[in-house]
């Protein structure tokens, strides 16, 4: 069996809802948009020193949003859960989504759409 835990560490794989978002068994599991997200970068907001909170996070479930990192990456992002310290997704690569997860505390700044 396929070890999620290895790129989702923030993940309780014993909880419905995140096991849903895996595709573990279960109920049925999420799927990818089927449109790519805008085709342009919106302009970032003023970033907080603090980290994100999963709450602000959450008013963008099932929206494209874009994300800005701490390690200066930034991409379209188009989440379906967020937990006390992470949200799960999926992420545009220029081609296509991909399933992602990433702490919140990485997450610099986001807008959503």
């Amino acid at each position: 069996m396929y070890d999620h835990s290895m790129y989702f560490p923030y993940i309780n794989y014993n909880q419905p809802y995140e096991r849903q978002f895996l595709g573990l068994p279960g109920p049925s599991s999420s799927q990818a948009p089927t449109a790519p997200p805008p085709a342009f970068i919106p302009q970032q907001a003023t970033a907080s020193p603090f980290a994100v909170d999963p709450g602000a996070i959450s008013l963008c479930l099932f929206r494209n949003t874009y994300i800005w990192l701490t390690n200066g990456q930034s991409f379209w992002f188009f989440p379906i859960f967020v937990g006390p310290r992470s949200v799960a997704g999926f992420r545009w690569t220029g081609r296509f989504w991909t399933v992602f997860g990433i702490d919140t505390r990485q997450i610099v700044s986001f807008t959503c759409f």
